[in-house]
């Protein structure tokens, strides 16, 4: 199969425009295969050759302006259209396409709970190839006109409002301009909440074994929903581009969710059957309120290329945070989403922003806006859905309004929106609207920010002197930043806590140290509203005062950026990791933001327990995490935080080295003093049960027995191929890598319960097994697989250098698939890094 290039993509620009895709899918036709008839009208500006794409089951027909033309002609995906005369086009495709069960194009799910089917389509980047013949690249976008036939007791919904017939055929409306990336179709038995809201449909969709979750929570979101919308439309002078507002929860789901214009698809964990987080339902908001932020910054104005993803993801990243804020700020105390919702910024800065700099230090970094010949292809820009494009990008844009002011930036915004309303725009296009908002310097700051890799370091110089306290901040890199800098003294009537003594405004690089009157604070912190984006140091006084006193900040965004540090300094091999573990045991006991205590547990276990410390210091490391979550159980016996007792017990469950307490969790159904165990927490204890050995296939049968649903069989998947045996280990790598039946969700849950650091010894031999057939099974199922199984079955534990030596060698071949191929590459830097942080 070809990839499309940039230079065959604006060369087809120059020759055709599209107007109009008439499009019938018939998706009675079997559990293989559906029916897709298509019909192109286009323009040929000159006469010349040009190409459509398609990856069909087979190609019945295709005819160009009634004549027929050979179905034989299809190379790979694409068909020759040579011989084309300047004018008007009609272009007609009859063909079967193949439903997929990996997430691309048209994905087809049965579920195991009642046996109904579902199909949704994930068109993104060249997936729509799958599903209809098209010219597949954002910057030719038509008019979409979309029937579909399906079983009589299915619903389908699609980009504009759907209207049955009667018979099972369902027209959708027709759809204002579109990129083909973004049409959309999803079609099963439904389970449905209908609003109507500012005079058009809303729609909550998810299958119907999961019904009554979605009851549950349907007032939650559509509230969420319904502010998000109303607040952009204070934000944003263009009116909301589309007929309807319909949200799918839909199985085995990629990505986390997926910018449809009128039909937004997410992954349908979000709709919770267990309990959750406030933190997750927040996430879940934020990912509402960021897909909504597309429907103006993606679908109404789309990228040209995909060297520009970012200004799609980065600002839909950036606004999703800043509106789901502002909607939290501005309601009432007793409000669902009042009562959850805290500084989502604190989130962002603990477990976004972490992704960033990770992505931004590994040697496949790139600029947030990458040179256009650095994407030359569809599958060098497919690569670029990272940390950086958008955490790192949304932090960008966070600086940017904190340095143009806020006014100007939505200024700007409209501008763009009205220049290029359903049309395609390039990073200059945005500058340009940016600049013509403000007196400063956008374009200079764009090609600091945008264009340049990696993370400035900020360092603080304190000194005391006679006159009182001078800062310099010693500036490792080359963006301008504007920084506060919080000052903060102990509190002389509580004794740990820290007292806010003033935040100053600082403009790095520093023209020279500036002098503050009096004594020097206990505590100096660089980027202390955390509204720029790079690694900052503390002082060596500083420093002394936050392993006392870090619970006793004020501030839960101002610890986050401490903690941050702290994380920062591990990695680069400046602080102990047991330091940090001692430092998570003395202050999250007393930590009240539940994001800050999910990231710094994460950390905890995920890096430092993991990987950072040798295998004989694991042990010690998963005792004190245990330690810490003991006493943050204790804190919440009376019932005061569920949210944070069920995150202690959740990592309890995954650092316990010893079965007795949860088997008697599991056997008693609860643990004391609460929570009951629901279908999440009775997995998660049986994964641990399964790596300790303490449980076998007659358990983990019963358990799928009692839990038959989608997650169950991933709960059990992931089980047996945690248990402790050679057998077990045999079996898994087997269902991975010998055979091609597992979907995308199965695939993932074996290759995340089969390797262990407890099990080192046991999986040694599969460590060299990984990378041939790793790179086998890319081969054969394309690139989600090939990203699954570099991110899930790297053996990420195997922190040795001879680990390290077989992936190097893995990385030389010249066959491998990119996504693979990144994967791998990040994999093998964090081992690297590993062993540096072990060796110092």
């Amino acid at each position: 199969m070809s990839v499309l290039t940039r230079d065959e993509a604006q060369t087809r620009a120059r020759q055709i425009d599209v107007h109009r895709y008439t499009i019938e899918l018939d998706l009675t036709t079997g559990d293989d295969t559906f029916d897709s008839r298509t019909v192109i009208r286009f323009t040929a500006r000159t006469a010349g050759d040009t190409f459509v794409e398609l990856k069909p089951a087979e190609l019945r027909s295709l005819t160009l302006d009634g004549q027929p033309l050979d179905p034989a002609a299809l190379d790979g995906n694409r068909y020759p259209l040579t011989g084309l005369a300047a004018g008007e086009h009609e272009l007609r495709a009859d063909a079967a396409m193949r439903y997929s069960r990996t997430g691309e194009g048209m994905h087809r799910f049965t579920d195991p709970s009642d046996g109904e089917t579902y199909v949704y389509t994930q068109l993104f980047m060249e997936d729509v190839q799958r599903v209809f013949v098209a010219f597949d690249q954002p910057d030719l976008k038509a008019v979409f006109d979309m029937a579909v036939t399906a079983p009589g007791d299915w619903t389908v919904l699609g980009n504009g409002i759907a209207t049955p017939d009667g018979s099972g055929r369902w027209t959708c409306a027709p759809t204002p301009p579109l990129s083909t990336y973004l049409v959309a179709v999803a079609a099963g038995p439904w389970h449905s909440v209908r609003v109507h809201h500012a005079g058009l449909p809303f729609g909550l969709h998810v299958r119907r074994s999961l019904a009554a979750h979605l009851d549950a929570d349907a007032d939650e979101l559509l509230d969420v929903t319904r502010r998000c919308f109303d607040r952009y439309h204070e934000k944003f002078e263009e009116p909301y581009p589309f007929d309807s507002y319909d949200q799918a929860f839909v199985p085995e789901f990629n990505a986390g969710a997926m910018e449809n214009p009128g039909l937004v698809t997410f992954r349908d964990e979000f709709v919770f059957r267990s309990a959750v987080t406030g933190t997750q339902r927040q996430t879940r908001a934020m990912v509402i309120a960021h897909e909504m932020a597309h429907m103006w910054f993606g679908d109404l104005v789309t990228l040209r290329w995909w060297d520009d993803i970012w200004l799609n993801e980065s600002f839909a990243e950036y606004m999703g945070y800043q509106t789901l804020n502002e909607v939290a700020a501005a309601g009432t105390a007793g409000t669902p989403l009042a009562d959850w919702c805290t500084d989502t910024w604190v989130e962002f800065g603990v477990s976004r922003k972490s992704w960033g700099y990770e992505a931004d230090q590994r040697p496949s970094t790139h600029p947030v806006a990458p040179d256009p010949e650095a994407v030359p292809d569809t599958a060098s820009a497919m690569l670029n859905f990272d940390g950086i494009s958008y955490a790192k990008g949304a932090s960008a844009l966070r600086q940017l309004v904190a340095w143009m002011g806020e006014k100007d930036f939505l200024a700007g915004i409209n501008t763009h929106f009205a220049r290029h309303k359903f049309a395609n725009a390039t990073l200059a296009d945005f500058i340009d609207s940016l600049a013509g908002a403000t007196d400063r310097d956008v374009h200079a700051w764009a090609d600091r920010w945008l264009r340049t890799t990696g993370v400035d370091t900020l360092t603080p110089a304190v000194t005391q002197t006679d006159g009182g306290w001078t800062l310099g901040v010693t500036h490792d890199g080359s963006r301008p930043h504007r920084i506060g800098v919080g000052a903060y003294d102990r509190d002389p009537v509580e004794p740990g806590a820290l007292v806010l003594r003033e935040r100053i405004d600082l403009d790095v690089p520093l023209d020279a140290p500036v002098t503050h009157p009096g004594r020097r604070p206990a505590l100096v912190l660089l980027n202390d509203a955390d509204t720029t984006y790079a690694k900052v140091r503390l002082d060596t006084e500083s420093w002394a005062t936050v392993l006392t006193s870090l619970s006793g900040i004020p501030d839960p965004l101002t610890r986050a950026v401490v903690w941050n540090a702290a994380r920062d300094m591990v990695r680069d091999g400046e602080l102990a990791p047991t330091t940090y573990l001692e430092a998570a045991r003395a202050h999250l006991p007393r930590e009240t933001d539940l994001a800050v205590v999910q990231g710094v547990l994460a950390f905890a276990a995920g890096q430092i327990a993991d990987c950072y410390l040798p295998a004989e210091q694991r042990p010690a490391a998963l005792a004190l995490l245990t330690d810490t979550c003991r006493a943050l159980l204790r804190r919440t016996e009376d019932g005061s935080d569920p949210g944070l007792r069920l995150t202690a017990v959740r990592h309890f469950v995954d650092a316990a080295t010893q079965p007795h307490s949860l088997q008697e969790w599991l056997n008693d159904g609860n643990v004391p003093g609460g929570p009951e165990l629901d279908p999440e927490l009775r997995w998660r204890i049986l994964t641990r049960l399964s790596v300790l050995g303490a449980v076998g296939e007659k358990e983990i049968a019963a358990e799928l027995e009692r839990d038959p649903s989608a997650t169950g069989r991933e709960g059990a998947a992931r089980c047996r191929a945690a248990l402790p045996t050679a057998e077990a280990k045999a079996a898994a790598w087997s269902r991975l890598f010998d055979s091609d039946d597992l979907s995308n969700y199965l695939f993932a849950a074996t290759a995340q319960g089969f390797w262990q650091p407890e099990q080192a010894s046991l999986t040694r031999e599969y460590v060299s097994r990984f990378y041939p057939d790793a790179v086998a099974v890319a081969a054969r199922r394309g690139p989600v697989i090939a990203e699954a199984a570099g991110r899930f079955a790297f053996p990420s534990h195997a922190v040795d250098h001879e680990s390290l030596r077989l992936g190097r060698t893995c990385l030389e071949a010249e066959d491998l698939l990119p996504a693979l191929r990144r994967k791998l590459t990040d994999q093998l830097d964090d081992l690297a890094r590993a062993l540096r942080v072990r060796g110092a």
